[in-house]
């Protein structure tokens, strides 16, 4: 009588939800060794130490070994802790993976970082964010709700960060869809792309560009592995605490989490260049709820373009740059780059709302007006709007 009510009070504890510290001292615990408390103090302090102090967490560790000691998890012996039967069956319920690592470093910076990310320890996923580029498509994935369970290539990320961009400067009242930027050069999809950082700019490199954005998703300090996997896991504890993701912290400030074994960091390109920065990029993004709809943004062009176009009834047309001057004078409060309107000009037209037309002359007086209209998409040069 005594072992049945044992076993189901060891099957009612075993399906009761976990909380960040015990999942960690879980995972930590399953290494080879197993783990001393010194162990598992320092270990999981880089991911706490925004949270708890010094002695908040060894009192938490404390608690945390006797709550699994009880539950059936672990089992210490002089002093060092190890996962029994049924904590390992916890873990990989836990992560999703029949056999988990038993090295804390891979067990850290791939598991625990797939299950911060919210994904299953697959072998693709896995496999994925051992990789810088893995990693932060799947940080921007999982920050800007682009699906699928693969981690995009750079240049498929590029385009889907460039759609949300344009979706944004219609003040998210389009849903546009990916095929909105496929037309769209390299250059000036990553131009538009670069419209979501904190600091619009030109990143200059696609490398670049998804690197700072993936570093300001997760408020890293840097865009190399270490880093985003530390503020990664640090911003997860934080949320599975019940408070807010840190603010970001200055350079230095936070705890080192050495890498393991990561035969990727030194191939990652340095991100310390300062990136060329656009006119418009101190200028604070206005509400979603100022900027435009499709028809909204088409009436304000056709109004504006044919108070500066030229030409003759039947072949008016308006230099690009010319209706952009006007429409940023016209509604300082949509708060549009340069950048953001093209963009905008471009989903208009490829929707027939609007018809673009390319300059056949050149006329010396109009140059520089005619290179800053300057449009790419697909095989054409766009100049002007028509009228």
């Amino acid at each position: 009588m005594n072992g049945a009510a044992s076993a189901v009070a060891l099957e009612t504890t075993a399906i009761q939800p976990m909380n960040v510290l015990e999942e960690l001292v879980l995972a930590r615990a399953s290494a080879h060794n197993g783990a001393t408390r010194a162990d598992l103090i320092k270990d999981l302090s880089p991911l706490t130490s925004h949270r708890l102090s010094p002695s908040e967490l060894r009192r938490s560790v404390d608690v945390t070994i006797g709550v699994l000691e009880e539950s059936g998890f672990v089992a210490g012996k002089r002093g060092r802790y190890r996962l029994v039967t049924t904590g390992e069956a916890a873990l990989s319920d836990l992560l999703g993976e029949r056999k988990t690592p038993d090295n804390w470093g891979e067990m850290r910076d791939t598991r625990l970082v797939a299950h911060a990310l919210g994904l299953a320890a697959e072998a693709q996923v896995l496999k994925a964010l051992a990789r810088p580029d893995g990693l932060r498509a799947y940080i921007l994935q999982r920050h800007y709700s682009i699906g699928g369970k693969r981690a995009l290539g750079t240049s498929r990320l590029r385009m889907a960060l460039a759609v949300i961009a344009l979706e944004r400067a219609f003040g998210n009242k389009i849903k546009s869809g990916f095929d909105a930027g496929r037309g769209l050069s390299v250059k000036a999809s990553r131009l538009l792309a670069g419209q979501l950082a904190r600091r619009p700019r030109d990143f200059g490199t696609d490398t670049r560009l998804i690197g700072a954005l993936a570093a300001e998703a997760i408020s890293a300090t840097q865009a190399d592995p270490a880093s985003l996997r530390l503020a990664l896991l640090r911003q997860w504890v934080s949320a599975r605490l019940g408070g807010a993701p840190p603010p970001q912290a200055p350079t230095g400030s936070v705890p080192e989490m050495k890498p393991a074994n990561d035969p990727d960091a030194g191939e990652v390109e340095a991100l310390t260049t300062k990136p060329r920065v656009h006119p418009d990029a101190l200028r604070p993004a206005p509400p979603a709820a100022s900027r435009p709809d499709l028809d909204g943004f088409v009436g304000a062009v056709r109004r504006v373009a044919e108070e500066v176009g030229e030409g003759w009834p039947g072949n008016r047309k308006a230099l690009i740059v010319r209706v952009w001057r006007a429409i940023n004078a016209t509604y300082p409060d949509w708060g549009l780059s340069d950048i953001e309107f093209k963009g905008m000009l471009t989903e208009a037209h490829r929707t027939g709302h609007l018809v673009l037309g390319s300059a056949d002359l050149k006329a010396k007086v109009d140059l520089e007006d005619v290179q800053a209209s300057a449009i790419a998409y697909k095989n054409t040069v766009w100049h002007f709007v028509r009228v």
